[in-house]
């Protein structure tokens, strides 16, 4: 099943993959990465969640709409996940290579909705940690879309200063009522996810060890 959320003028496609296997178990939220869509979520991927699952196509991918002209950033797509949330409630968030960058931003931004944030290895999970070096991307219109030509050209240099992406898990680790509000499971480490990795003191551990923990009934508390 999909559902179309409004995000200003774009419309937002979650689908449902699956629903709950034991009632009152909290969703899981996926997020995909770049160029790819809800399709790059295999049943293997969420096999043995107890809630339901559900994958959110960023804004310009998949079956969400595309923007006129570009202008895309990650805290454009941390937004799209934003209202997600808002729409399925409180949530453990896996994302793969891009999507791992916003499910650091928004376990940060919402701490109190997201249930946890799992990091994967996919498709855009470096960008770049220059945020002083000017560079206008090349965009070639002529590819099929979606993915929107333009979100490849912007978000593929997305600047990720180190010190930036660290704040976001220092808000998350501060905020989250969870011990562990993120957990890394990939094994490229660019500088913005080695400065997470640092800050936290931690190190990457199996996806399915992760699953397993953030899996476990959660408390969430009320917005601050």
């Amino acid at each position: 099943m999909t559902e179309f959320l409004p995000h200003g003028r774009i419309r937002l496609a979650l689908h449902r993959l699956r629903p709950a296997l034991q009632p009152d178990s909290h969703p899981l939220l996926l997020l995909h990465g770049l160029g790819e869509s809800q399709a790059a979520h295999l049943p293997a991927t969420y096999d043995g969640w107890p809630g339901p699952v559900h994958a959110l196509d960023f804004t310009g991918h998949g079956q969400s709409s595309i923007p006129a002209g570009g202008g895309y950033s990650c805290e454009v797509l941390m937004g799209d996940v934003d209202i997600a949330l808002a729409h399925i409630g409180p949530a453990t968030v896996c994302g793969r290579g891009l999507g791992a960058y916003v499910a650091l931003l928004i376990a940060g931004a919402r701490p109190d909705r997201v249930l946890g944030a799992i990091l994967l290895d996919g498709p855009g999970m470096a960008g770049t940690c220059s945020a002083s070096t000017p560079y206008i991307p090349l965009v070639d219109t002529t590819q099929p879309a979606p993915p929107d030509p333009f979100a490849i050209a912007e978000l593929a240099t997305d600047a990720r200063p180190p010190e930036y992406a660290a704040h976001f898990a220092h808000l998350a680790s501060q905020r989250s009522h969870l011990p562990h509000p993120i957990t890394v499971c990939t094994r490229e480490q660019p500088p913005w996810l080695r400065a997470v990795i640092d800050l936290l003191g931690c190190q990457p551990v199996a996806a399915q060890q992760a699953w397993r923990a953030y899996a476990a009934p959660q408390r969430p508390v009320a917005a601050a």
